[in-house]
């Protein structure tokens, strides 16, 4: 099997890479950073972290269902939020909570950065995910 790379219709047309990996045999999955960005290549919630913290899981939710993965796939997380706070964490750890299972707390990392590819992004948030041997 080849590596499959999927850019799913519920996300925005990305520039210069795919939204979603699916490594040989398919076992694995990489997503690419999402960021606030609604199907049509729009922000969505300038201004507001929250916002723009439930959009990027919701272009989550999207990209890991393409690859036929969930939340409770994914083994490793990472976040870059602007300007870094720790409000600014809570808020994401909050957002993290409501679409991770409780039992399934993948490995996660959270960076404070100066700025995204646009000045308008707050967050962004990339994550890989293991499917289940279904042999």
């Amino acid at each position: 099997m080849e590596t499959r790379l999927i850019n799913p219709l519920e996300l925005s047309v990305p520039t210069g890479y795919s939204h979603v990996a699916v490594a040989p045999p398919g076992r694995t999955v990489f997503v690419s950073g999402q960021i606030a960005f609604d199907p049509t290549g729009r922000i969505v919630g300038k201004g507001d972290l929250r916002a723009q913290g439930e959009q990027v899981y919701q272009n989550l939710y999207a990209a890991l269902a393409a690859a036929e993965a969930t939340f409770t796939d994914v083994v490793k997380m990472t976040t870059f939020v602007v300007d870094l706070t720790p409000e600014k964490a809570a808020v994401m750890r909050e957002i993290r909570a409501r679409f991770l299972p409780e039992a399934h707390r993948p490995a996660s990392t959270m960076v404070g950065v100066t700025s995204l590819v646009n000045p308008d992004l707050l967050v962004e948030v990339e994550v890989t995910a293991v499917l289940p041997d279904r042999r």
